[in-house]
């Protein structure tokens, strides 16, 4: 039976964290979310573990929209939910998806909290989350979620190494706005506090400004910390 929402996680290097947030999505495992982990060639145990709590654990070439969409091709659901592994979904997301593709709306996203009592950081979740309001566009943090005929018409997330968060945003706006849920997702504070609050804001300020402006976002990714492959 084809499941109504399917929720893939795209890994890399996560065994410290990662069981206690697969553990979280259990109460919407038993409601019939399916859960897919998809590991980039992680060096630690994240495989090992992702097998023993999600309903389907694979390897992918290494990269957050490759793996992505690596997990949506193996998980043909109503609706899929891409949820970054130091984030946290509501208890009842299910339900709130559901609600909110039901009708016209194809597409959405979820306001974010970063895990932190800092003032600064709430300020911040505060202008990510007005941001995407006036633009239509969805950040990763926000857990994007899309019905999965619409998905594929718009062929998944662009393989981008970084900033394939607004390059699917932008694809999707073509189809109509999203759906801009005020209930939170909970995004670990851990760059934040890793790189410092005003050093990790300026910098992806400067990112999205230069991605806007053309430049290669494999040398953003480099930028930014990660490895392309």
């Amino acid at each position: 039976m084809r499941p109504a929402l399917c929720i893939v996680v795209p890994v890399l290097d996560e065994a410290q964290t990662l069981a206690p947030r697969l553990r979280a999505l259990q109460g919407l495992r038993q409601r019939g979310v399916r859960v897919v982990v998809v590991d980039g060639g992680s060096q630690d145990e994240t495989l090992t573990i992702a097998r023993a709590h999600a309903d389907l654990a694979l390897l992918a070439p290494r990269g957050r929209a490759s793996q992505m969409n690596a997990g949506a091709a193996a998980c043909p659901a109503d609706v899929l939910l891409f949820l970054h592994a130091d984030t946290e979904l509501p208890d009842n997301a299910d339900m709130l998806v559901r609600r909110a593709t039901l009708g016209p709306l194809a597409w959405g996203r979820f306001d974010v909290r970063i895990a932190s009592s800092r003032p600064l950081l709430r300020v911040v979740a505060g202008m990510m989350n007005r941001r995407s309001r006036w633009t239509g566009i969805a950040t990763g943090d926000q857990a994007l979620f899309v019905r999965h005929e619409l998905f594929r018409s718009v062929g998944g997330f662009p393989d981008l190494p970084l900033m394939e968060d607004i390059a699917i945003s932008r694809l999707l706006k073509r189809h109509g706005p999203p759906a801009c849920l005020t209930e939170c997702v909970t995004t670990s504070a851990r760059r934040w506090e890793r790189h410092g609050a005003w050093r990790t804001i300026l910098l992806m300020w400067r990112l999205r400004a230069a991605y806007f402006l053309g430049v290669d976002p494999k040398q953003l990714a480099i930028r930014y910390g990660y490895r392309p492959r």
